[in-house]
């Protein structure tokens, strides 16, 4: 499993012209699923995203507190790009993402473990052409693997 995480002010998510998810102050999730992944994969992904300090506390500049101790939202949006291996030739292969039923049931389980922090959590529309726009605070930009 693999989360490119990031801080934003703001984010939204869009198909066929209509938003479908947004978000003001929190984390954009970009989700990508490996055909290993399991439910203990999940749940693992999920405390780290809940709980990495990532945000800076008014006082200070440096990161002290999580997602859930700002009660920030979370824009959860499937990526399976983020498997793209663009090694060989002009053209990149998705070989190591999760075929569309697997990667799509473990996103769901994923998105409802985020549900039971009791944060805004919203999200994209699974296998839809999808316009994210992102609001990046910092910028904050990390990638989570697992």
């Amino acid at each position: 499993m693999r989360v490119l995480l990031q801080r934003v002010r703001s984010s939204r998510v869009t198909v066929a012209g209509e938003t479908i998810g947004e978000i003001g102050r929190g984390l954009t999730l970009l989700v990508g699923i490996a055909p290993t992944d399991t439910p203990e994969t999940l749940e693992w992904m999920a405390r780290k995203c809940l709980g990495l300090r990532v945000f800076p506390l008014p006082e200070s500049d440096r990161f002290e507190a999580s997602v859930e101790d700002v009660g920030g939202g979370l824009l959860v949006v499937s990526q399976f790009t983020l498997y793209g291996d663009c090694r060989k030739g002009r053209r990149p292969s998705f070989d190591q993402a999760a075929a569309p039923a697997v990667a799509d049931d473990l996103y769901q389980q994923f998105v409802a473990r985020l549900r039971q922090s009791g944060l805004r959590v919203e999200t994209g529309q699974f296998g839809a052409m999808m316009q994210v726009s992102i609001e990046n605070d910092g910028p904050v930009t990390l990638m989570l693997e697992r």
